[in-house]
């Protein structure tokens, strides 16, 4: 078998998936343009500002995908491209387009706020302050997992430095002149061309005038980067370069699948399916949780729920940024699988050793591209830095996010400290970065990743039951949430379960800890999930 099929049927099965599947969820979630959006009620010029459904798209899509799709699937393929392959297209329909898109909804509803706010209206106080510190946490960990992630590719690739840094200044320069012309559709037009068109050559510029600096030093430049980032309207920079990065992750796509096409390379890999693993466990849950954001991820609920409900013009824009958004994602996760299942079985478990998930990608679609004409180095080159770029998109966004949550925390808390805690951006800022510092000192990218991986999918859950509840109390047949909301704790709750007691028998006590107060922190968000519903429990459900 070769690799374009596999391409085609997914692509028309996702693309399908829109029209038919989207349109019932649509349908479920009320969808309506003639309610005003958070954006035009509450617009500040800061963090509520209606924009354009293609710029909102772009920062979403950015926000959420970082190196996750990448990443995941690649390690997932350990147990077989088959089982990976379905939970993609599976998972991404059906669980996580439903649970972005409800996220999304939700939050529009409810004046932009994050989920953690809907559960406070839903399930209560007491289930708000606790989803809120587990997000919060959950930020802290991605800030200091990716900050770690990018300082060391810039110590091992100057030349990505230098063309993040032009990207910045770009994007600066993109958002005033965007600014000044949003009422001419023709000038946004012939911006965005020149704007993507720059960032295309700044890949090449980078190349040319590497920047080196030590690793501690690129962890303070970023981290002060993410704090000017959180506390800067959203228009001059966090939006505008999340909109420019974007097409270079749509032009990664649209060489990859061309290179594909063109090469239709032979699948070496064989089929089948490994249910254990040495170094990952057993297939349940691990695959569940290692297919993090090509499938569902809990992190895409604190992004729509937070960034990007608060940009939304017109409710009908949250179709295809919510849903659509996270069905390209999927996609781009199978051109993951697509550029390892390429090599043969124990070639893969060689090279995933040797050189890691990101340089297999790189390789494996560089290889690809270089079929079309372009010099492999750089098609290589072109692969690794979007990859960079993205992950560099997903700091700055968590930076905002854990402002936000950090600030909807203390929203009503007397006293003067929780008043500046809850409305003083620069404040709440710092002591996110500060936080991020003390993680990052404790463990890198090894330490934490773990870690991160069982709470994202853990958040996923709770993102799900929070929107199930909102649904139910709107006397919503719920099913289409509660049955994706089901399956993940159950993966979930099994992985903390497992993780737990691996890190216990390893002495790796405070791991263990994590874990364990994790699994009890789900279950009393059903317990009060539980007890909130109580009262409904007579109602009748709507067939809406």
């Amino acid at each position: 078998m070769t690799l374009a099929p596999l391409l085609l049927i997914a692509a028309i099965t996702l693309i399908a998936a829109y029209f038919i599947y989207g349109k019932f969820v649509f349908k479920k979630f009320d969808i309506r343009n003639d309610r005003v959006t958070p954006s035009h009620k509450f617009q500040d010029g800061v963090d509520y500002e209606p924009s354009r459904p293609i710029v909102v798209l772009g920062h979403h899509f950015a926000s959420i995908a970082g190196a996750g799709p990448i990443v995941g699937p690649i390690i997932a393929v350990t147990f077989g491209w088959i089982p990976a392959v379905i939970w993609i297209l599976v998972g991404g329909i059906f669980f996580g387009a439903v649970h972005d898109l409800g996220s999304m909804v939700a939050s529009l509803r409810s004046e932009g706020k994050s989920i953690g706010t809907i559960i406070k209206n839903n399930i209560g106080q007491s289930g708000k302050q606790l989803f809120m510190l587990f997000s919060f946490s959950t930020l802290i960990l991605v800030i200091a997992v990716f900050a770690d992630i990018i300082a060391k590719t810039f110590i091992n690739n100057p030349g990505v430095a230098s063309a993040s840094i032009l990207f910045i200044l770009l994007a600066v320069a993109f958002g005033l002149v965007n600014k000044s012309v949003a009422h001419r559709k023709s000038l946004f037009l012939l911006t965005s061309v020149i704007g993507v068109g720059l960032m295309y050559y700044f890949v090449y510029l980078g190349m040319q005038l590497p920047f080196e600096l030590d690793y501690q030093i690129w962890l303070y430049v970023l981290l002060a980067y993410a704090f000017v980032a959180s506390v800067t309207p959203v228009s001059l920079l966090l939006q505008p370069r999340d909109y420019l990065n974007s097409f270079l992750l749509y032009g990664l796509i649209i060489f990859a699948v061309l290179g594909i096409l063109f090469a239709n390379p032979e699948i070496k890999m064989d089929n089948q399916v490994h249910v254990t693993s040495d170094n990952l466990g057993y297939l349940f849950p691990v695959l569940f949780v290692t297919i993090a954001c090509g499938a569902i991820s809990g992190f895409h609920s604190l992004v729509a729920s937070g960034t990007t409900s608060k940009q939304i013009d017109k409710e009908g824009d949250a179709k295809i940024v919510g849903f659509g958004g996270m069905l390209i994602e999927s996609f781009l996760a199978i051109i993951s699988v697509g550029a390892v299942i390429v090599l043969s079985r124990e070639e893969y478990a060689m090279t995933l050793t040797a050189k890691g998930p990101v340089t297999m990608f790189s390789d494996g679609l560089g290889a690809m591209m270089a079929t079309l004409g372009i010099p492999e180095e750089l098609a290589v080159s072109f692969v690794a830095l979007t990859v960079s770029a993205f992950a560099l998109t997903t700091l700055d966004t968590c930076t905002r996010l854990a402002r936000f949550t950090f600030q909807e925390y203390f929203e009503g808390a007397q006293g003067p400290v929780g008043k500046t805690f809850s409305s003083n951006r620069y404040i709440s800022t710092s002591i996110v970065v500060i936080l991020s510092i003390l993680l990052i000192s404790s463990g890198g990218f090894t330490t934490l990743w773990p870690i991160f991986g069982s709470a994202n999918q853990l958040l996923a859950a709770l993102a799900l039951l929070a929107v199930a509840v909102w649904l139910i109390k709107k006397k919503v047949n719920a099913t289409f949430v509660i049955i994706p909301m089901f399956f993940m704790f159950t993966v979930t709750l099994t992985s903390l379960g497992i993780f737990a007691w691996k890190n216990f028998q390893d002495k790796a006590y405070i791991l263990s800890i994590i874990a364990g107060g994790l699994f009890i922190l789900s279950l009393v968000l059903i317990i009060l999930a539980k007890k909130s519903l109580s009262a409904y429990s007579h109602l009748p459900q709507t067939q809406n």
